[in-house]
């Protein structure tokens, strides 16, 4: 692959999945260098990072994110970068304004924007010829108006958001007067669908499918991102992820949100084009990084056992647990659970937990949001409005 010769720069080092990715292609030979705006990720601690640049928050100062991501990847004789999380929406508009020394892995702008745009990415998914459930575009009140009598049969939720953020579920009629969509801030009313929840992880070259995780989410930050992830194996799934990366010649990472109906039918409920959590479920750095990077065939999960991060299990499985009365059910998912963080040689991920989560509790308290919030705040892109 171009660019695949030089050192890799990773970013978003505050994800698991950043620290994952770092580690299986360190273990394939390549000098890796990590960067994000923490001041201690977790990735940071690891063996598997040469060196961690702090940068600007791209969210609030593109330009000068921008330029350190330049300078940087000159400076370190950068020949790939891939994103992890929400900054590739930041790193694909730097790389259209400007000649850039390394090779971005990840598709233009416009493309990623199509794909996390909760209404156009389902518009997409139907003209490629998939099945999608029903989704309707809101952008003023008078939309929400024409729905409110069905409302309890739909799902609403902002075209640009994350980890289920702000979405209602089935909402009561009275619940949609907190909603004020804009041609500037639209959201998305869908069809709730009933069935088994699938989530996919991909890496894609060309339209060509080289890695693909298929997997659950037993237990959730809140009503979103999940914290215990189960494989599973499903070849229908799989054709839509297949049909969906051919029919936008995708490179990168993609991920998708898809439900299974009773009838067999799986249907894309949304796409996120960056890493999750599937990634876990490769362990084997040269096959991966063969696949993924070479000319190595498709690379299938090594990992059967389920993956979980311990501490967010006692921070938000816990207390669910509790009250639904699951105590008995999380101890054995406890047991049956790999921690995701743990590596051979490398148990300093694990002790940076902690001031990782200490450095993201202590900007929730002073911005009066949640710590899933906090997570991502300077890093999220929420459609053309955070263009520079």
């Amino acid at each position: 692959m171009p660019g695949a010769d030089g050192s890799i720069l990773i970013t978003g080092a505050r994800a698991p999945v950043a620290l994952h990715l770092a580690r299986l292609l360190h273990g394939a030979g390549h000098r890796v260098i990590l960067a994000d705006t923490p001041a201690r990720p977790i990735a940071a601690a690891s063996k598997a990072s040469a060196h961690y640049y702090r940068l600007p928050p791209p969210r609030f100062e593109p330009r000068a994110y921008c330029d350190a991501v330049a300078a940087l990847t000159r400076a370190e004789g950068i020949g790939l970068v891939i994103p992890t999380c929400e900054e590739v929406f930041h790193l694909a508009l730097a790389w259209r304004g400007r000649t850039m020394p390394a090779l971005l892995f990840a598709p233009d702008i416009e493309l990623l924007a199509q794909v996390h745009n909760k209404h156009s990415f389902i518009r997409l998914a139907e003209r490629l010829g998939l099945k999608v459930p029903e989704t309707t575009l809101l952008s003023s009140r008078d939309d929400i108006e024409a729905l409110r009598d069905s409302s309890r049969a739909l799902v609403f939720k902002p075209v640009w958001s994350r980890f289920a953020s702000h979405a209602l579920l089935r909402p009561p009629p009275q619940a949609l007067d907190a909603i004020a969509p804009s041609p500037a801030m639209p959201w998305v009313a869908q069809r709730f669908v009933e069935g088994e929840e699938i989530s996919a992880y991909a890496v894609a070259r060309q339209g060509r499918l080289k890695a693909l995780a298929l997997y659950r989410s037993l237990y959730r930050a809140g009503k979103g991102a999940g914290i215990f992830f189960q494989r599973v194996e499903d070849s229908v799934a799989r054709e839509l992820v297949e049909h969906i990366v051919a029919g936008t010649s995708w490179t990168g990472q993609i991920s998708f949100d898809l439900m299974r109906e009773p009838s067999g039918r799986v249907l894309p409920l949304e796409c996120n084009p960056r890493a999750v959590s599937g990634l876990h479920f490769f362990r084997d750095p040269a096959r991966f990084t063969d696949a993924v990077l070479g000319d190595g065939p498709e690379v299938a999960p090594d990992v059967i056992a389920p993956q979980t991060v311990r501490l967010a299990m006692w921070i938000y499985g816990l207390p669910v647990a509790f009250r639904s009365g699951g105590l008995t059910r999380f101890r054995q998912t406890m047991r049956e659970g790999q921690e995701l963080l743990d590596w051979p040689g490398d148990p300093a991920p694990v002790r940076a937990q902690w001031p990782a989560l200490a450095e993201i509790a202590r900007a929730a308290l002073r911005q009066g949001i949640s710590l899933q919030a906090a997570s991502t705040r300077d890093i999220e892109w929420n459609g053309p409005a955070d263009c520079p």
